[in-house]
């Protein structure tokens, strides 16, 4: 799912894509476990100053993909309240591309 805030018109679009996913699934992991399965769904939030600037649900494997203006940007999950929540919090989103950015989403499980 895209999201466009603010640079359409932009010869090259800025922008970050990638996966987001959450864990710990269990409370107990063994070492052939799967310990992290893909945040489908999750609304993603991408503020500046306090402002949403975008926000994007990811699909249900997880990816994401939005288009934003260069600069940094402090990005949470609003409606995920459990765990320590989304790393990184702060993205910096570079000109004139698209950059790679995935993240982790704690689950609280411990």
């Amino acid at each position: 799912m895209l999201a466009f805030a603010g640079a359409a018109g932009a010869r090259h679009p800025s922008g970050i894509r990638g996966v987001v996913m959450e864990g710990p699934t269990k409370p107990v992991c063994q070492d052939d476990d799967a310990c992290e399965k893909p945040a489908g769904g999750l609304l993603l939030q991408f503020k500046r100053a306090g402002k949403v600037i975008a926000q994007v649900k990811t699909t249900e494997n997880g990816r994401y993909s939005v288009e934003l203006r260069a600069g940094s940007y402090a990005v949470n999950a609003p409606r995920h309240r459990i765990g320590t929540g989304l790393t990184p919090k702060v993205v910096r989103v570079p000109r004139g591309r698209v950059a790679k950015v995935d993240f982790h989403l704690d689950t609280g499980i411990q």
